[in-house]
This record gives structure tokens, sequence and C-alpha cells, in this order.
């Protein structure tokens, strides 16, 4: 790429697509944040005068777990293509602790910019709490939740059916997002102190479009009418302030975080990504790399987005641009100014008290009371099935493919295909998850899929979070928002369904639409009546909460971690420097001289990012010559960079680029590449190189 290509569209010539309108974080709120950080913040933000925020304990953290840049497929699409050759944004993990006194029972919740929270991540996770903090932290106050990011590598589930796209088990990148999940609980652990919290909740109408009507259309009326754009416009959140200082954000809204389509091979935290990283990095000013507990920290979590696209034209990167780039930024953007737009206004404070149950359920042999089964007749759950119109893809957000002999809400399937699966299939199976036209029947493979899934019902005062590894569609979380609502006898506005959580089982949909057997419905494993099922689960335990008796939890199946075979991609054995060059060299380096809005390229002759994925740390720097003292201003958490590692054989190159953002002081610049190499002995040893000088005008 020359100088004067500037942000657009890519040149077919280029490696990595551009990445249009990077702003500064000195732009940002005219200036103000970025010259004093969160105090700056609080000045342009309305006072919290008029909140009734509730005296608690709080603790706060952050955690780096980005997982393998190079060789590992991404969890999300199911396509076995999309294996990473780079980083564009790190993912973190933001941890909150609540608890009523410092040394009152605890309630843990993280939010971890993962595709999905499984069995295996949930339990490697609570033993090493166990080993660290004995038993302040365990599997009934632990809530894990994904913001189902599409590009983060993936690889870490201990069921197979899960990692089969991801073409095996990846431990490095399991090691990477536990070891981030419990750095950040162990800074909340030891952040904790007297804080306020508040709840609040406000509407975003432009961050998603439902990406299954014709399935939507088959609710009820007055379901219809609740959401008439057919999204859930609701934008909710927990504020936390210490001295009337905002400190912390745990924001919930519904929409996919796959406005990156599966095309896109690097690493980033998509839209609920970038909208934590804008709030604190850009707004807050805040540096990932300073060490310490940042001052403030916000999380971006999903509820109910099962049939939620960020794609606002039904097509994969597309709407409200045709850029996914852009798409993610402006939808992250958005999610970021709905929650702080709900600063100090119209706070909600939550009252005494935290109490949580938990279960674990088999959702493969629930049997349904009729009072939830809605016709006045007992119906039972079914062994996990996955139908054809799964197989279609969900076709508005990537995934499946014209090649592919199944469309959505073809109950019918491909004929040919049928024939055979009707004799292959049991009768029972098939009965049992009717209409859905039954294509995997994993369920009938031992260990091949979780089958005991765990549910969580937390109270934090009077707002109530229930967590499951689900995704529910819109109109399933607002059935199960009411269902809790009318057992704890609370206002409906007074709880959060949050998918994602601790486990992952596919969708949830409502029978009727089940019955239109759209992507959703037919990634309803457990058969027309999981809903209901979770339902009765749900309203159990908000019995056992309101009565105040204890509740038998059952117990989870046997961890498979590392019983899936390891995916032979992207383990180096050992580093060779590029033909003729040694470590760090430079291949191709800058050009002398750029302006605001270009694109910087250097290329140096660098090592395998897998042996040292540089958590919490970075492999890149663009720094700026303050006199005579060269000082970093971006690394590779941020959304103006990026890093692609092009490796053949032994050998790997590093090419970085620096999209100058508006705002960029001219002056002196360099790049700087950081690594670890592999030696023949096995042995790590340290790798830097570094750019010539050039000057940004």
């Amino acid at each position: 790429m020359t100088a004067d290509q500037t942000h657009g569209s890519p040149s077919t010539a280029d490696p990595i697509p551009a990445r249009p309108g990077a702003v500064s974080r000195r732009t940002v709120l005219g200036g103000a944040a970025a010259l004093g950080g969160v105090a700056a913040l609080q000045s342009v933000l309305p006072p919290l005068a008029n909140a009734q925020p509730t005296a608690m304990y709080v603790g706060r953290g952050i955690g780096d777990m980005t997982g393998e840049p190079l060789g590992a497929g991404f969890n999300g699409y199911a396509d076995t293509e999309q294996i990473s050759v780079g980083l564009h944004l790190r993912q973190r993990a933001r941890a909150f602790v609540f608890a009523d006194s410092s040394s009152s029972p605890r309630f843990l919740h993280v939010t971890a910019e993962i595709g999905l929270v499984f069995q295996s991540i949930q339990q490697e996770v609570l033993r090493r709490l166990a080993a660290e903090f004995g038993s302040t932290y365990h599997e009934g106050n632990v809530v894990i939740t994904a913001t189902h990011t599409h590009v983060a590598p993936g690889g870490t589930s201990g069921h197979p059916m899960v990692d089969l796209s991801m073409l095996g088990f990846r431990p490095v990148t399991f090691e990477a997002n536990c070891a981030g999940i419990v750095d950040a609980v162990r800074m909340a652990h030891h952040d904790l102190a007297p804080s306020t919290v508040g709840v609040s909740t406000g509407a975003l109408h432009d961050a998603g479009v439902n990406r299954s009507r014709g399935s939507f259309d088959r609710d009820t009326d007055e379901e219809r009418a609740h959401f008439p754009e057919g999204i859930d416009p609701r934008s909710q959140s927990l504020q936390i302030t210490r001295g009337g200082r905002l400190v912390g954000v745990l924001n919930w809204f519904a929409t996919h975080a796959t406005s990156m389509t599966s095309h896109s091979l690097l690493a980033s935290s998509d839209n609920k990504g970038y909208a934590a990283w804008h709030w604190e990095r850009e707004v807050a000013g805040q540096d990932y790399l300073a060490g310490g507990t940042p001052g403030l920290i916000t999380a971006f979590a999903q509820t109910n987005p099962g049939d939620i696209s960020p794609n606002l034209d039904l097509q994969p990167g597309k709407g409200p641009t045709a850029d996914e780039w852009l798409n993610t930024r402006i939808n992250g953007e958005r999610q970021y100014a709905a929650a702080r737009d709900q600063i100090g206004r119209g706070v909600r404070g939550l009252g005494g008290g935290i109490d949580v149950r938990h279960t674990w359920v088999d959702m493969s042999s629930v049997e349904v009371r009729p009072e939830f089964t809605g016709d006045g007749r007992t119906h039972r759950t079914a062994v996990a099935a996955l139908g054809a119109s799964f197989a279609s893809g969900s076709q508005e957000d990537g995934g499946g493919g014209d090649e592919l002999p199944f469309a959505e809400g073809d109950r019918g399937g491909n004929p040919a295909i049928k024939s055979i699966t009707d004799v292959v299939i049991p009768a029972w199976l098939r009965e049992a998850h009717a209409p859905k036209d039954v294509l995997l029947p994993m369920g009938l493979v031992p260990n091949a899929i979780q089958r005991v899934f765990p549910f969580h019902l937390v109270r934090l005062g009077g707002h109530h979070l229930f967590a499951l590894g689900f995704e529910p569609t819109i109109v399933a979380g607002l059935r199960l928002r009411r269902t809790l609502a009318a057992e704890l006898r609370v206002p409906e506005d007074h709880v959060t369904v949050q998918g994602y959580s601790n486990a992952y089982g596919h969708y949830v949909t409502t029978p009727e639409e089940y019955a239109a057997q759209n992507y959703e419905g037919g990634a309803t494993i457990f058969g027309p009546w999981t809903l209901p099922a979770i339902q009765q689960v749900a309203a159990d335990l908000a019995r056992s909460m309101r009565a105040g008796t204890p509740l038998d939890p059952g117990s989870p199946e046997r961890d498979l971690t590392g019983r899936v075979p390891t995916s032979p991609l992207g383990n180096p054995l050992v580093d060779t420097p590029a033909p003729l060059r040694n470590f760090g060299d430079v291949l191709d380096p800058p050009q002398t001289e750029y302006r605001i809005g270009q694109r910087v390229t250097v290329r140096f002759s660098g090592t395998h990012p897998n042996s040292d994925l540089r958590r919490g740390d970075t492999y890149l720097a663009v720094e700026r010559n303050d006199g005579g003292r060269w000082v970093r201003v971006h690394d590779d958490g941020d959304w103006s960079t990026m890093i692609v590692f092009e490796g053949l054989l032994t050998v790997t190159n590093a090419l970085i680029t620096w999209d100058i953002p508006q705002g960029t002081p001219g002056g002196e610049y360099r790049i700087v590449y950081t690594a670890s190499g592999r030696g023949i002995d096995g042995r790590l040893f340290p790798v830097r190189g570094e750019s010539q000088a050039f000057h940004v005008r």
C-alpha cells in the first residue's frame, strides 16, 4: 500500500483490510477526557446527586485473555476456513465482585470477550480460584458470561462437537482464556471497597435488527406489540461509583457480536469489545499496560440476542455501511453512548442484600409441568439434536453457505438427505423434535455435547439476574423475565436475563418460533419444550429464593477438558529468521513521512506468536519522540493498529500497520516489534525490532 492510499475499501494487494475512521482519544468529548482521564469524564456527564444508589462493597478487575493469533479456528461461525492470521483488538475479561460487607458472602460476575464460555472454562477457573481464595468463590456464586464475539480464537470446549470446526482442542488459547479471567478476578478481589451501586435502564434502537422475523411473527400479538420494532431495545446498566466518581459500569444489551464477518481473520472483540475499549481507552484515556487497577472498568454483556443481528441490512457486514470495520465501530459506539447517557439519570438504588440460587439440570430429560407448557399437558425435552435449518446457518450474520443443501424455514429439508435421515434417525427422536428435520443427533453420541447445564438466579438488592448457558431470543427472554417477576413479585424491569453464561447449549426459542424452523429453531437442540423447561427451572429457583429455603443444586457432568484431540495447527516447534536476516530486522521499512489518515506499514523478521501470547503486554508499539525520549502512544490493543503474521515453515514475518488517527500530533514516530522466539532447545528468547523514524505532518 502506498502512502497515498487512505481508509476505504482495501486494494486486492492488501494483506489486511483498511479500518475507516479511526479516532484518536484526544478528539473525544472535545478533548476533555484525554486531558483529564476519568476526572474529566465526570465534568461532561450529569451529576449523580439525583440518583439513589445503594451502599455496597464492590471490587473491579480486568485481565488480558487474548488467544492464539496464528493458526487458530474462531468460535461462532463454524467456518473451518476462518483461521487466525493476526491480531486487531485484544480480548479482555472484566470482573466485578459484589458484597454487603468486606466479610459477607460475595457474588462474582465476569464478562469475557470470547465467543463462548464452556463448562471446561468454568470448571478450570473455579479450580484456580479455589486454590487461591479457598471457599470465597465457588460454582454457586460465580457467573462467567461471553460477549459472543465471532472473531476470537476458540477450541476451548471439553466436548468434541463444539471443537470440530476449530479442528481440535487448543490448550494455549484455553490457558490464556482461563488465566485472563483469573487475573481479572484477582484484581477485583483486592479492589473490594465501599462503593455505591444503582441500576438504570435506557433504550437503544439502532444497534440491532430481528434476523428471524418470520419466527418472531408467530409469537402472540401482545408480545409482538411489546417489541414493535422486533428488537429488545433495553440497555440496562449497573453503575458503580466511589466518592461521587464513576468507577465501573456493567451494561446489558441484546445484539449479536457479529459485526465482523466470517471473512475476518484477525482476532478481535467485535462491537461489544469496541464499546468497552472506547469508553475505557479513548474516553477515559486509560493505558492497559500501565499496571494497577484502572480508574474505570466498563463491561458490555449480552442478554437475549438470539434473533438479533447488528447487520442492519440483514446481510453479513452490511448496515449501517457496507464496511464491516466501520460497522463494528459504529455499533460499539452506539452501545457505549446508550450506556453513557444513563449515567446519573433515572438510577434506581438496588437496596441491600445479596442472595444466589443455582442448579444443574439435565436438559435432555426435563418433565415440563402443564403450568409452563401452555396447552395444559405435561411434555418432555428431548435428547439433543440439530436440525437441517441449523446447517443453513444464519444467513444474515454468516455461516452456513449457499453450497449447502439446506435453507432456513424449510422443514422438508433436502429430499435426498431427508430420505437418509428418516432411516438413520430413530422415529422417537424425530417425533420428539418435530417439526424439526433432524440432521445431527449428537445427543446419541456419548460426550459429544453437554447435557447438564447450570442455571443461576442472583439477587443484588432488589434487582435479579437470571444466567443461563443458552442463546434466548427476545421473546424467550421476555417470557423468562415475566416468569421470574411473577414468582419474585417484582416489576419485570427488575429482572435481567443473561445468556452465554457458564456453559453453552445453543439456542432457546419460544415453541411458536420453534415451529417455523428457521436457524434459531433448528439450533434449539433439546426440542420444542426447551423454553418452558427453562421457565420451570427459573420459577423453582425463584420460589426457593423468595421463601428463603435451600435448593439442592445437583452436580455437573464429568469434566472432559483435554479429552478432545489437540489441533495440529499453529503449534510452533522452533523459530528461524528470514533468510540472511536476524530476528527483529526490518524487512520493509516505513516511508519517511505520512499524513493523518494514512497507513504506516512495517514488516519485521519475526517469530511465531503462539510461543508467547504476551498477555498483559504487546507485540507492537507506536512510539513518539518526546524531547529525545521515546514514548508509547499505541499498542496492539488499540483500534488503529493491526499485526499480521506471515508464516512459512519455521519462518514468521510480522507485518505491523498503524492507521494514523485524526487528532494525532505532528512529530517523529517509530514502530517497535517485541516477541519471544523458540530455539532448537525449546527455550524462549526475547526479540525486539525498531523501525527507522518517520514524521507525521
